[in-house]
Formats: C-alpha cells, sequence, structure tokens
C-alpha cells in the first residue's frame, strides 16, 4: 500500500496551477470569458486546497496530542 489515499488530488500541482493562473490574468492578455473560467478555476483550486490545509492540521493536532483528541493550538507570532 504505497499509493497515497487522495489520488484525485495534488496538493502542490494545485498551488502551481494557481500560480499559472495568475500569471495568466495578470499579464492581461486574456478575453473576457477566458479570464472568468480562469477566475473560476481559480476559486476552486483554491478551495480545494484550504480543505486539504485544514485536513492535514487536523491530523497533526491529533497527532501531537498523546491521548487523541484534538485541542486548539495557539502559535506564537514572533515577527520580530
Amino acid at each position: 500500500m504505497t499509493k497515497k489515499k487522495e489520488i484525485g488530488f495534488n496538493f502542490e500541482q494545485a498551488l502551481e496551477d494557481l500560480e499559472e493562473l495568475v500569471t495568466s490574468m495578470e499579464e492581461g492578455e486574456l478575453s473576457l470569458e477566458e479570464s472568468l473560467q480562469a477566475f473560476e478555476k481559480g476559486i476552486k483550486l483554491t478551495r480545494e486546497c484550504q480543505a486539504a490545509l485544514k485536513n492535514a492540521e487536523q491530523k497533526v493536532q491529533v497527532l501531537i496530542n498523546e491521548n487523541g483528541d484534538t485541542e486548539e493550538l495557539v502559535f506564537d507570532d514572533d515577527d520580530s
């Protein structure tokens, strides 16, 4: 069983696709229809990435907590 569970979704590929969409939209050479299609695809990819990140965060929280219960983790934001 070396295959991943989520065969249909590749997070890294989705991010790469999003970057390509943003670049093509920023260049301003797309028609209105193409821009709308790119925007729609970008929204879909963004939602899928957010869901994958949330799922990964929940798994990490379960692994960190020795009881197996998830607890809210507070991360220190040291921007200084």
